[in-house]
């Protein structure tokens, strides 16, 4: 089998990048991993050399490329598909399928006030339109989940859908926006995983410094 090849950027501030890092390291699939850190502007020439979008992350697996960080996760779990990527059974799946998707389209303010950033310290910041009413969605998704499977992940298990709300940990940690035992909980579980210490490790090593509104 060809080789699966993950580029990514700065693992600092790419909250793309981290989805299908950490979904493919947690479930143990094997792949060679290129960073390429962002130029000015959050970009970078090899960019568009590797995705027709000029943006990553991006898998490439033989003569296949394949963009987005979710399209990425589907790809790797129809190529290993014992590898657990997504819940076992078929109304869990199309949960979490549907939070995912949930995720990769929505939540824009969140996403605008708080960047990813695992070197920023922990401080509050006055906060724009509509982050509160974003930051309590993804709270109730998270309490469903939970309350459903019973924890310590959103399906039990880690699975894609964690993967995917992982840069999340970090802005509700970094900018001080939660307070609720239950969030603390999974977030704490998510940030003990082996894989995303693995991941954090190596961000707060970087040299690299993007400015916030660039990242």
């Amino acid at each position: 089998m060809d080789e699966l090849t993950l580029y990514i950027a700065n693992k600092n501030y790419s909250s793309w990048s981290f989805r299908p890092w950490i979904a493919m390291t947690a479930a143990g699939v094997p792949f060679r991993e290129e960073l390429i850190p962002f130029g000015p502007g959050a970009t970078h020439p090899r960019f568009l050399e590797l995705s027709p979008t000029g943006r990553v992350p991006v898998l490439h697996h033989g003569t296949v490329r394949v963009w987005e960080s979710l399209a990425i996760i589907e790809y790797v779990a129809e190529v290993y598909p014992d590898a657990g990527l997504w819940p076992a059974d078929r109304e869990s799946r199309s949960l979490a399928r549907s939070i995912s998707m949930e995720m990769l389209s929505g939540f824009r303010a969140l996403r605008g006030a708080c960047p990813m950033n695992l070197r920023r310290p922990i401080k509050a910041i006055e906060l724009p339109g509509g982050v509160t009413a974003d930051v309590a969605r993804i709270e109730t998704i998270w309490r469903d989940m939970l309350h459903r499977s019973g924890g310590p992940f959103l399906f039990g298990a880690f699975s894609a859908a964690d993967a995917m709300f992982a840069p999340v940990v970090n802005r509700f940690s970094a900018y001080d926006l939660v307070c609720d035992a239950e969030t603390i909980a999974y977030m704490d579980a998510m940030r003990t995983h082996p894989a995303w210490r693995a991941w954090e490790e190596a961000a707060l090593a970087e040299p690299w410094i993007v400015p916030e509104d660039e990242a």
